[in-house]
């Protein structure tokens, strides 16, 4: 299994280096990738602060990356809950954050919009200490 990193995923997505737009493609359609929980979180960042990509168009590039045959990501029920989220309106780093807290009694925050936007979708309660 390969692992990918960012900058694989921006160009698969994004295409605007053709050149490395087609090796990224040819390295994920060969299969077996590997994809981390860090790596879509840094490339949720790139997509909408630099390239200014509204949420949903950024939602539907990573699952539908998540979703190709030959592609395996870290904690799939996670990253689709926050991909979820994000469709929403959280943010995706929280959503992840919290996606990922599942098991724990509570997730501490200083973020008051994190806890309101959370409220009625996770199990886990966003508490402001």
């Amino acid at each position: 299994m390969r692992a990918i990193d960012t900058n694989i995923v921006v160009r698969f997505l994004t295409a605007d280096d053709p050149a490395q737009a087609a090796a990224a493609r040819t390295a994920i359609a060969a299969g077996d990738i590997f994809i981390s929980a860090t790596v879509f979180l840094e490339s949720e960042w790139v997509l909408r602060s630099g390239y200014r990509f509204p949420a949903a168009r950024v939602a539907d590039g990573l699952a539908g990356l998540a979703g190709l045959p030959g592609v395996t990501v870290e904690d799939p029920a996670a990253l689709s809950l926050a991909i979820e989220w994000m469709r929403d309106g959280m943010d995706f780093a929280d959503a992840l954050h919290l996606a990922k807290a599942e098991g724990c009694s509570a997730f501490l925050s200083f973020d008051k919009a994190l806890a309101k936007s959370a409220k009625n979708r996770s199990p886990v309660p966003v508490i402001v200490p």
